[in-house]
């Protein structure tokens, strides 16, 4: 019996759409990491973008469990001498940007290297409820009904 190994003629790209609202951001971080790799697919291949294309609303309602919200920091450098730079979690939320969150989540669960960087342009996050994918139909998951401790409840 061969391993079968996909062709990414053969991959077939699906939508999703996932309501983050009241959502806990690691645990539907890897639930779209997984989606994003193609990894709950039987033709995942490890070298082949086999994923699907995933959108999020109502990024900005994610929840952070114990205190996170107020003691998570968030460090970048701006390549400049004396350049190191951090933001609190609750910062980000709060302000202009608040999808961040969510995004930097994500993408530290995907691998590195151009194929990872490939599969996450997969990935769309929105604050709000209004998103412009209504044209490709994309499946709704429900995440807070899969498992109880997917929705926050403190």
């Amino acid at each position: 019996m061969k391993t079968y190994s996909a062709r990414p003629a053969e991959v077939e790209k699906k939508w999703v759409l996932i309501d983050a609202e009241g959502l806990i951001v690691g645990r539907l971080a890897a639930l779209v990491a997984t989606r994003l790799r193609g990894k709950h697919k039987p033709i995942f291949t490890p070298h082949i973008d086999c994923g699907d294309n995933v959108v999020i609303i109502n990024a900005d309602k994610v929840a952070l469990t114990g205190n996170k919200r107020t003691d998570k920091t968030y460090h970048w450098h701006t390549g400049y001498p004396g350049g190191i730079k951090q933001r609190k979690a609750q910062q980000v939320l709060d302000g202009r940007f608040p999808t961040r969150v969510l995004e930097a989540a994500v993408r530290r669960m995907m691998p590195g290297g151009p194929l990872g960087r490939q599969q996450l342009k997969g990935l769309r996050v929105y604050a709000g409820t209004e998103h412009p994918h209504e044209a490709q139909q994309p499946e709704v998951i429900d995440v807070a009904g899969a498992n109880a401790k997917n929705k926050f409840r403190g």
